[in-house]
């Protein structure tokens, strides 16, 4: 086995890497590769491959990991999924391995090994499975299931009609029974033909040394078949079977194309996100023509030609043309964004009203369309921590009820039933055990949820946020950015003695140019076309920027930069408490160990939806509090106005981290932000939430995406997520709850094979459907609430 080595810099780093490999339990022989930075390595039984990933982080060399997705063909339940996992950790260098049966998807995380993509699929294939490579592009969409499956249930049904009718209209006194001879030959076509499927199944389960749903179908319907044939032969034409074996058969396949149905219509929402990037783009070239191009031949730069009513097709930013963009189907904004030149568009966005030049600036997987894609998909791929318990129940369901219908069987013959009555109930046992509906409920209700959450612009991308969404009990909210516009104006400028307003203004520009700071933005707004050249610029986290400007050191920023820069702020510090306690920003400019040169201040509006979002918080008992770098006069008039009872204020990243932590302890704790100085705060919460207008840093720390900057998504995500794993809870529950009552009542002779296989069939089908009642969740009818009030 190769594995990829990282940080690799000289012989003695390769001596380390290979004593450290050699000490792990497994390991027989390790050769490293400075060249080629890859480690040969022979292992025994004993190999565990997350030991060689430990050891490799301790010693500073980590291995490089890849992700693989598969396609895997062939599952029908829980066990199947547990069957499959297992084969594939048994590959060397695979760290972990998931399976959603609901997607029929694998995702594998693995060191960087030659040719593992390969491997993989063999281990499938020899553990009885379909396998192939999943389409990394996000314009193409899933195949949908071959229309014949719903053919075949149909013909399947109407074969076992004659056998399984005359079994219905007995009790009314009218005789329709068919001869003994045309009973099997009916029977024959359902359990030899449309079961085939079945039979293959169960082969490749216990060609891999497991059992599956199709073994208990298959042991089930074969009893019954075999039962009646032996019935036939030995003169017994009264007491056959054989409408139990094909109806049982008939009612599985129905059942299991109406579940693959169900399961289309659960994954609809991430289809529709694929589709929504049109195939070709109208790029104007230099000489001003239009030329029709494939989206996948843009390239940045170029220059889109969006008419109206057609999508955009990759992101970019508006060169000409003004009018009404349609982001509904990306961010959940029910109305269309007016969009001018300067101002940014996402692919697979509707063009209203007006012809729109727009540059492209990301195409392809760099787009924020395949962003989402991949967001949901690798959500819907995951597993939540509750999945767990299935897959140990899963393990060992189907062993288990084999030895429920062999005891089944016993007891009944034992008791002098005799052996027909036996089989039929020990038959009834097998039918009935469903761990398909085990293996859907999570998965079923993750794809749902999901899915309509993205459509509302909430992208869930950890599924362990569904479990920890029910038990929030205080939501922080960070201020800039995320409770106000995030646009500060510049509304007072200051000069302390011997200096004027604008030259304030130029020196502060200086600093800030180049800066994506809010509060940069915001000078630059304002600032003076002849700015100087700021050389030597360094940013200080949650105080501010240093630099040079015309050979002189400054520094801008607040009280705390202006102390360790040894600035003396007193000569305006009157005038800063005044504007901080009517809920200004103050940044202060002076010279590094010399005098004050001036004081800036900034205002910053609440966002619309703020308030009432921490209106709806609060009416559902949430503790609300607002947590900011800012100073305490504008964390207090921020929270005054939107009606925030408790304000922490002057909090660098590590604070807002620590604080956050401190708050757990009077439970469960989520954070709401937007920039890089949020990041630690929104790892160290229990839910993390990020404006996607916000800071990458800031997305990637957080379990939920808000796509765009609405508070009011931040009760909507709570609400959806809590409503998702409450689903699953449900799904899990009536299916243990099936298999907790159906089995005793099959072995005690309370229901017939017949029964008993249109129940198995139809309890898949109820809980995917139940996981699609998540479909018609809505974000609840937004209430107005004044600020201030």
């Amino acid at each position: 086995m190769e594995v990829g080595i990282g940080g690799m810099s000289c012989a003695a780093c390769v001596r380390r890497v290979e004593r450290a490999i050699a000490a792990v339990s497994g390991v027989e022989t390790a050769t490293v590769n400075l060249a080629t930075e890859r480690a040969t390595i022979t292992t025994t039984d004993g190999f565990e491959p997350r030991a060689l990933f430990r050891t490799l982080e301790t010693v500073g060399h980590p291995a490089l990991t890849q992700t693989i997705d598969l396609a895997v063909t062939g599952m029908t339940c829980a066990s199947c999924v547990s069957r499959v996992e297992r084969a594939l950790l048994t590959v060397p260098g695979v760290l972990s391995a998931t399976i959603n049966l609901a997607t029929e998807r694998a995702r594998v995380e693995a060191f960087v090994v030659t040719d593992l993509a390969g491997v993989l699929a063999a281990a499938v294939r020899r553990a009885g499975y379909d396998v192939a490579p999943v389409a990394t592009d996000p314009s193409v969409t899933r195949p949908r299931a071959a229309p014949r499956d719903g053919l075949a249930a149909g013909l399947a049904l109407a074969f076992a009609a004659p056998l399984l009718l005359p079994m219905l209209l007995m009790p009314l006194g009218v005789d329709l029974m068919l001869p003994g001879w045309a009973q099997l030959a009916l029977a024959a076509v359902v359990q030899l033909g449309f079961g085939a499927r079945f039979y293959r199944g169960a082969w490749r389960a216990l060609r891999g040394g497991a059992g599956n749903m199709d073994t208990l179908v298959v042991l089930g319907t074969t009893a019954a078949f075999v039962l009646s044939v032996w019935m036939l032969a030995a003169g017994r034409a009264d007491h056959l079977y054989f409408e139990a074996s094909a109806a049982v058969v008939a009612l599985v396949r129905l059942g299991k194309w109406m579940e693959a149905r169900a399961r289309r219509q659960a994954g609809e929402a991430i289809g529709a996100l694929e589709r929504l990037r049109p195939d070709r783009a109208r790029v104007l070239a230099t000489d001003g023509v239009e030329r029709d191009v494939a989206t996948a031949e843009l390239r940045s730069g170029d220059l889109l030609v969006v008419r109206p009513g057609e999508r955009v097709a990759a992101d970019g930013v508006v060169r000409d043309g003004e009018g009404g963009i349609d982001e509904s189907l990306l961010t959940g904004e029910s109305l269309p964004v007016q969009k001018q030149p300067g101002d940014r568009v996402v692919g697979g966005a509707m063009n209203g009203d007006a012809r729109m030049v727009v540059a492209v600036t990301a195409v392809g997987a760099e787009s924020q369309l395949a962003r989402m894609v991949r967001l949901v998909g690798d959500a819907q791929a995951a597993k939540p921590p509750i999945q767990r318990l299935v897959d140990r129940v899963s393990a060992v369901f189907v062993p288990v009820v084999v030895g429920i219908a062999a005891v089944t069987f016993a007891g009944w013959w034992l008791a002098g039933a005799g052996v027909e009555t036996a089989a039929v109930n020990a038959v009834a046992v097998l039918v009935i055990a469903c761990p398909c509906a085990l293996g859907l409920a999570t998965p079923a209700a993750i794809m749902v949820g999901t899915g309509v959450a993205a459509r509302h612009g909430i992208l869930i991308r950890d599924p362990a946020a569904l479990e920890q969404a029910r038990a929030i009990r205080t939501v922080v909210f960070d201020k800039t950015g995320t409770l106000t516009a995030g646009r500060p104006e510049l509304v007072a400028v200051l000069p302390a003695w011997g200096t004027n307003a604008e030259q304030v203004l130029r020196l502060a520009a200086a600093l800030q140019a180049g800066s994506e700071h809010p509060l940069a933005r915001a000078v630059l707004d304002r600032a003076p076309a002849d700015i100087p050249v700021a050389t030597g610029m360094r940013a200080v986290p949650g105080r501010g920027v240093e630099g040079v400007v015309d050979g002189s050191p400054l520094a801008l920023g607040n009280t705390r930069l202006m102390g360790s820069a040894a600035i003396d702020t007193a000569p305006l510090e009157s005038e800063a408490a005044a504007l901080r306690a009517g809920g200004r920003t103050v940044s202060f400019l002076g010279l590094r160990d010399g005098a004050l040169l001036g004081l800036l201040a900034f205002g910053d509006a609440p966002k619309p939806g703020a308030a009432a979002a921490v209106a709806t918080l609060r009416a559902r008992g949430l503790r609300v509090v607002l947590l900011t770098g800012d100073n305490q006069g504008a964390a207090d008039t921020a929270a005054r106005l939107l009606g925030i009872d408790e304000a922490r204020a002057e909090a660098l990243p590590a604070d807002k981290a620590a604080i956050v932590a401190g708050l757990r302890k009077g439970g469960a704790v989520a954070m709401v932000g937007d920039g890089v100085n949020d990041a630690a705060a929104l790892a160290a919460a229990d839910l993390g939430m990020a404006m996607a207008t916000g800071t990458d840093v800031a997305a990637a720390a957080a379990a939920i995406t808000l796509m765009r900057g609405d508070p009011a998504l931040v009760p909507d995500a709570l609400d959806i997520a809590a409503r998702t794993y409450r689903r699953i809870r449900q799904g899990l529950f009536w299916a243990f709850a099936y298999n907790v009552v159906s089995i005793p009542l099959a072995a005690a002779g309370l229901l017939s094979p017949v029964v008993a296989g249109a129940a198995m069939a139809f309890s898949s089908v109820g809980v995917v459907g139940s996981a699609l009642l998540l479909r018609r969740w809505r974000p609840a009818p937004r209430a107005v609430v004044k600020v201030g009030a």
